[in-house]
């Protein structure tokens, strides 16, 4: 396990109780094979979430004043998800620190994106319950700093069309998105898909890939370039 206060000079915070960061990083894997009167991260987890949705939504909300409901919802949704969480994880060598049990350790665990993620919004919760929330505000916009700056200058990484196209349409109207199977190729092993979307019931789009939902999300980002361009 390494040095505690390189993680917190890392995080360019240090924390007043030891403790929570700590719990913060220990994973329920971990409770359950070594001592299950140790508190687990998830509770702490559970807060940093809220306030890492709240942080990323205000400074969202400032950045784009012009912007209706339904852009910002999308672009927080490709900052605040499992998988920017666990890239800024691994930044931070995050898995070198978790206290994990011994059968996540074997399988991989310190590297796992939803142990990375879990973690990192534990620390948030953590740095909240330590410093306040000006204290983590600061520290989740120096972190998210870079990501955020991209988004400032039309960057944006969607990783899941179908509820980008669905946030995009919803935000205009009510609306019917249906994902039909067009037809489908190749062996049993290997297998092509061919979905079709439709809105309203009419054809926007088709997608293809080596799973239907593979497909579906090629449709969906085939119809959300046409519509807004936003990728």
């Amino acid at each position: 396990m390494h040095d505690l206060n390189e993680l917190q000079a890392r995080l360019h915070y240090t924390f007043h109780d030891i403790g929570l960061l700590q719990t913060a990083l220990t994973h329920s894997s971990y409770t359950r094979e070594k001592n299950r009167n140790l508190p687990c991260n998830e509770r702490l987890e559970f807060l940093g979430d809220a306030f890492f949705d709240a942080i990323i939504g205000e400074e969202l909300y400032k950045s784009f004043p012009d912007e209706e409901e339904g852009f910002l919802s999308r672009i927080r949704a490709t900052i605040v998800c499992e998988k920017s969480l666990a890239m800024k994880a691994a930044s931070f060598r995050l898995g070198d620190y978790i206290f994990i049990g011994n059968g996540e350790e074997k399988t991989g665990g310190r590297r796992k994106t939803s142990i990375l993620a879990d973690t990192m919004e534990a620390i948030i919760g953590a740095i909240y319950l330590d410093g306040g929330f000006e204290k983590v505000k600061d520290v989740v916009l120096d972190i998210f700093a870079d990501v955020l700056e991209d988004t400032r200058h039309g960057k944006y990484i969607i990783t899941d069309y179908k509820t980008a196209l669905q946030e995009l349409l919803q935000s205009e109207g009510s609306v019917s998105i249906k994902y039909r199977l067009a037809g489908e190729s190749g062996p049993d092993h290997d297998k092509t898909f061919r979905v079709d979307l439709l809105i309203d019931g009419v054809y926007e789009a088709e997608g293809i890939g080596k799973t239907i939902k593979q497909a579906e999300q090629q449709a969906a980002e085939v119809a959300l370039k046409r519509r807004k361009d936003v990728i």
